[in-house]
């Protein structure tokens, strides 16, 4: 068994693997070409994703925070925001 050097230039030797590139984008059907709208052979960002709040049905409101549900506006009974529902979920949890 060999022992390491404990020199600190050892860990910069010029012998030391490099990283390899990472893969330039392909098409669908897997040819190495550039797919369309790469750029330096990276696929370019997808559309955004909407804003909240954007389009679908109207959301009812957080009976204790106002803020926009997951349940629309016909759900009966007490609408809670996730974030309200998670820690009422907490409170009830260790009640005994």
């Amino acid at each position: 068994m060999a022992d390491a050097p404990d020199t600190p230039d050892a860990l910069d030797a010029p012998d030391a693997p490099d990283m390899p590139a990472p893969a330039p984008a392909r098409h669908a059907s897997g040819s190495p070409e550039a797919a369309p709208g790469a750029v330096d052979g990276y696929c370019a960002p997808g559309p955004s994703a909407p804003p909240p709040g954007a389009g679908g049905p109207p959301f009812a409101e957080c009976v204790l925070c106002r803020k926009p549900t997951e349940y629309p506006e016909s759900h009966k009974g007490i609408t809670l925001c996730p974030v309200c529902e998670w820690q009422e979920a907490q409170r009830t949890a260790c009640s005994g």
